[in-house]
């Protein structure tokens, strides 16, 4: 039995629906404004291997089993099926993802501008309920509005609060750096999970015998569920939702745990069962590609000093966002002397919050909102690529800017209206800024450079920008400078090697190939990229080694494959490389050079028959490749099918005009149809 009676619904003016489309309305034209700039920005950083580089999101059937290898969507299947459906949609072009991931910050803006207009609905009748002295810092506004109550100010509350929650920069790297939309798509599910949950209380309060109200309840809980399930598959946070939910539930309806409870057990056995899912993700995914974990160098004790500076930098930067930095490097804390200030500050607030819980205290919902969403990267589990970054406060940031905003309309009433409008628009503006710096890979690594001049992977990632724009003595450089401030970085030494061979220095390039095995035995692509070097040198019996073990450490590989099955083929394994080339276009099958290499090695083992079909699909695969137009051709001639073989040859004359080889091929096959 509930020591707490269910408040009624408040009976809402005529108007409010018209009220609320019209501040939905508001609030997804401001977010347009304040990311109109942000739909050209490139991949950075995490975005290569998780979308450009990603083979899983080229089918929907493989996107459901993402890479495990530490990549942003490994173990999170949900992101990378919407990585799928990008790709599906309009391939590697970058506006698609950008347009997807606001449109996913809207939605939950929404979302969360419901769950706080619900919220401090049921705030006044929960007060009432259990006579709490909190009901005066929400009720002096009263005697300044000559009258005003909660009640009439909710709307433009939550509105207020979801706008400022939208626009304020520091949710920039979670929409405008296209692979956290595992933060978003986790935030938006978990809002989801809790608006439909409070709509399924008010539902339930209401049923008696009423047929549609138990409908609508039936509903809301349906859609609960699964937004709770689908963010268990989107990322780790999402492990706090059943808890929120029941939380909320307690401290605004129920009024007690055993009420809430007591009142719908099914409906809080069917969350908790969705963590049977997320325990299975977490575990198919281990330490996330020695990413994530304990064991990997970062003890828990150095981590968690570490994040009681990171969690005060994020509240300062919730007040005054600047400077917003996308990467904060592999920086960790090693005594408690530089950071206790902080670590008191925390205490104090988790002893407050745990205070407020205790006692049920409706603000001490934002103190655990805040301290749960942020525990799984911010407390004791070392998150050994990322000590630092701005994007776990994407949901977190909800409950100081509802803090906040109360805090404000308790002392100024309506005027703080005003105040409010003035603060979203500097906000908006900010964050239009901000997307200026993702304007370009290589300007937005200067940034993070300007901002921490010592972070070795900004100088890293800033060489890889420079190299991919033809920079190469800029990104030589770069490299350099990464290694001198952190040697023992893998990725660096694997991406300098590869721009020392564009420059033609494959010793070199070897050389820190080797380096990057020896800090990093299984990295394929390094194996990758020194098979290729080696190749390059005539050292086949290497090259092939090479190969071979890249594919030990990841069987999919597909350009591995390829490459090895060239060697093979070169050195008459035929047979062996025709299983390779069949391997590399199971793991990507519109891969186009696998084709054509395998039908130029049954072509020149003089078995034209089986090659055509090889060339044909190249052909369909890249209808611009040149080569595979002519070889198709002289392949169909050898088959006395000269009139196909004289369209193929005609087609690649269309393409390639000044190719001798083309020309000499194509006037031998006109003359055997010559009178």
């Amino acid at each position: 039995m509930s020591s707490v009676a269910p408040p009624d619904s408040p009976r809402a003016p005529a108007d409010a629906g018209r009220r609320v489309w019209v501040f939905g309305g508001l609030l997804v034209a401001a977010a347009l404004l304040a990311w109109s700039n942000s739909f050209s920005g490139p991949f950075v950083l995490d975005d290569m291997p998780a979308i450009t580089e990603n083979p899983t999101i080229r089918g929907f059937a493989s996107a459901f089993s993402p890479p495990g290898d530490g990549q942003t969507v490994s173990g999170r299947p949900l992101v990378n099926l919407t990585f799928a459906l990008n790709w599906a949609i309009g391939g590697a072009s970058v506006r698609g993802y950008h347009v997807f991931n606001l449109t996913i910050h809207v939605l939950a803006a929404l979302a969360l501008f419901g769950v706080v207009r619900r919220t401090l609905q049921a705030l006044p009748s929960r007060m009432s309920s259990v006579a709490a002295p909190d009901s005066q810092l929400l009720a002096a506004p009263k005697r300044r509005e000559g009258g005003s109550t909660l009640n009439a100010a909710t709307t433009p509350l939550a509105f207020a609060i979801a706008a400022l929650w939208v626009l304020h920069p520091l949710q920039t790297e979670s929409v405008t750096y296209l692979s956290q939309r595992a933060e978003s798509l986790a935030g938006l599910c978990l809002l989801l999970t809790l608006y439909a949950a409070i709509r399924g209380a008010e539902a339930t309060c209401h049923l008696l015998a009423d047929k549609p109200r138990s409908v609508a309840a039936a509903a809301w809980h349906a859609l609960a569920f699964v937004a709770c399930l689908a963010g268990m598959a989107a990322k780790e946070i999402m492990y706090a939702a059943p808890l929120l939910v029941l939380l909320h539930d307690r401290t605004f309806s129920a009024g007690t745990f055993r009420a809430a409870l007591g009142r719908r057990p099914w409906f809080y056995g069917g969350l908790a069962s969705t963590w049977a899912l997320l325990g299975w993700l977490v575990w198919h995914t281990g330490n996330r590609g020695m990413t994530a974990g304990f064991g990997l160098g970062i003890s828990p004790w150095n981590y968690l000093l570490t994040q009681c500076g990171a969690l005060v930098h994020y509240l300062r930067l919730t007040g005054w966002p600047a400077p917003l930095v996308l990467d904060h490097g592999f920086s960790v804390v090693t005594g408690p002397a530089g950071v206790w200030p902080q670590a008191g500050l925390l205490i104090a607030l988790a002893g407050i919050t745990l205070v407020g819980l205790a006692r049920a205290k409706p603000w001490s919902f934002l103190g655990a909102w805040f301290f749960l969403l942020l525990a799984p990267s911010s407390s004791v589990l070392p998150v050994a690529t990322q000590t630092i970054a701005e994007h776990r406060m994407y949901l977190a940031l909800a409950a100081v800017i509802a803090g906040g905003v109360l805090a404000l309309w308790s002392l100024l009433g309506r005027r703080s209206f005003g105040v409010l409008a003035l603060i979203a628009v500097a906000l908006g503006a900010l964050t239009a800024h901000r997307n200026r710096d993702y304007r370009s890979a290589i300007g937005l690594w200067q940034d993070t450079i300007a901002k921490r001049p010592e972070n070795a992977r900004a100088f890293g990632e800033l060489a890889n920008a420079l190299f991919l724009a033809g920079r190469l003595d800029e990104s030589l450089a770069a490299y350099e400078r990464a290694l001198g401030l952190l040697s023992n970085f893998p990725k660096t030494h694997h991406n300098y090697a590869g721009a020392l061979a564009a420059a033609g220095r494959r010793d070199e390039a070897a050389a820190q190939y080797q380096i990057a095995l020896a800090q990093s035995p299984a990295l394929p692509d390094a194996y990758y990229g020194l098979g290729n070097v080696r190749r390059e040198q005539g050292r086949i019996a290497e090259a092939i080694a090479c190969y071979e073990a890249a594919l030990r450490f990841r069987p999919d590989f597909a350009p591995a494959h390829n490459n090895l099955a060239n060697l093979l083929a070169a050195t008459g394994r035929v047979d062996e490389a025709g299983a390779h080339f069949a391997a590399a276009l199971r793991a990507l099958p519109n891969f186009a050079d696998a084709e054509y290499n395998w039908g130029n090695t049954l072509a020149r083992a003089n078995r034209p028959a089986e090659a055509v079909p090889h060339f044909e699909a190249a052909v369909r695969l890249a209808p611009g490749l040149v080569g595979a137009h002519e070889n198709l051709g002289v392949t169909l001639l050898m088959l006395d099918r000269t009139a196909e073989g004289i369209r193929e040859l005609e087609t690649a004359q269309r393409l390639a005009p000044d190719r001798e080889s083309v020309r000499t091929n194509l006037a031998i096959a006109r003359q055997r149809l010559a009178p």
